[in-house]
């Protein structure tokens, strides 16, 4: 009897051990990296995820560059798409489905960077537009609004009159009050742009706020989302992630920088771009896109033909976990977490 009492209590200290040591804690599922290149094109970029009610599976919809096409200067990031990728193993795999039909002029256009909400049983999506294709950056880009019942097939509602015809990369978030907010680079504002913010109760009727939100600031690609009590932002500064937190959506906390230091997993250099949060339960992910071939995310030299080598035009998503510690939302992109979309 002492000897199996004994050999129970050493039993059990040896369980409580390995628990500790992570043998008998639940196992890590881990994202692949890269999360997702595009097999058409290889220039996946401005990545948004969304939940199909119907399909119930996971969609992410994004800019389309034609990286493995060859073309003066920045070509490849005109005539582009939105392309359409999907997962049915909670966000591990992912397949791509093809690219959205949007055009409603002639020709080839350019689409960018899109957003999509779900609200009264319709789908709703704002995406910059450019007539046509150039080589080098220009062009005058709107928002344009569509609504779909199923993801794929979409209606064009209009464009929206803002603050500009320079109009790219709107985010959207609802507040409890039931008012859309809108926030949006306005490019023709500055030579970098300013973020603005407009309001809507019904995603067509749009109030303007002529203000910039943040003036004289050099970002683009905002990210609008809610975790842990507080409203955050994430803005594009080429070189990383912005941060920004609020209470109310009209004043901001401006925090450091995420996703400028990235990680040794596969393309996961050299930081993070333009890209999406999902928030689940108690845990936030964050989407977003590089340039492996770069050294930096701006560092694109031309070559001897005047464009841009493959290897510095190709790009991939990654994802990974956001967290709230004191106060302060913190990312470290070579963490092991666990990846999960229910």
């Amino acid at each position: 009897m002492k000897v199996s009492k004994a050999l129970h209590t050493i039993l059990l200290l040896i369980s409580v051990i390995l628990y500790r040591e992570g043998s008998f804690a639940q196992q890590i599922r881990k994202a692949p990296a890269p999360l997702y290149r595009d097999p058409v094109y290889d220039g996946p970029a401005d990545p948004v995820l969304i939940w199909n009610r119907e399909e119930k599976n996971w969609w992410m919809l994004y800019t389309q560059r034609r990286a493995n096409m060859e073309g003066a200067d920045v070509a490849y990031c005109y005539g582009t798409s939105i392309g359409v990728a999907v997962s049915a193993d909670n966000g591990h795999d992912w397949v791509y489905k093809g690219a959205l039909s949007l055009d409603f002029e002639e020709g080839q256009n350019t689409f960018w960077a899109p957003d999509i909400v779900f609200d009264k049983g319709l789908y709703h999506m704002f995406v910059t537009y450019i007539k046509g294709m150039r080589n080098h950056w220009g062009g005058q880009a709107r928002l344009v609004h569509y609504t779909s019942t199923n993801l794929w097939n979409w209606k064009r509602i209009g464009d929206l009159t803002l603050t500009s015809d320079k109009i790219i990369d709107p985010s959207l978030i609802k507040t409890p009050d039931g008012v859309w907010h809108m926030m949006y680079k306005d490019e023709h504002n500055n030579s970098d742009g300013n973020m603005f913010m407009a309001e809507s109760k019904d995603l067509v009727q749009w109030k303007i706020n002529n203000k910039p939100v943040f003036p004289g600031s050099r970002q683009e690609g905002p990210k609008l989302f809610y975790f842990k009590n507080f409203y955050w932002l994430l803005t594009d500064e080429w070189a990383g992630m912005r941060v920004y937190k609020s209470k109310d959506m009209k004043t901001w906390e401006k925090q450091g920088v995420i996703l400028d230091r990235l990680s040794n997993r596969p393309d996961d250099t050299p930081s993070g771009a333009h890209g999406d949060v999902v928030v689940v339960n108690d845990k936030a992910y964050v989407f977003y896109f590089t340039h492996p071939g770069r050294k930096k995310h701006t560092a694109s030299p031309l070559d001897s033909n005047g464009n841009v080598p493959y290897s510095m035009r190709r790009s991939s998503i990654q994802v990974a976990e956001l967290k709230e510690e004191n106060g302060r939302l913190t990312c470290d992109p070579g963490a092991d977490f666990d990846f999960w979309l229910p």
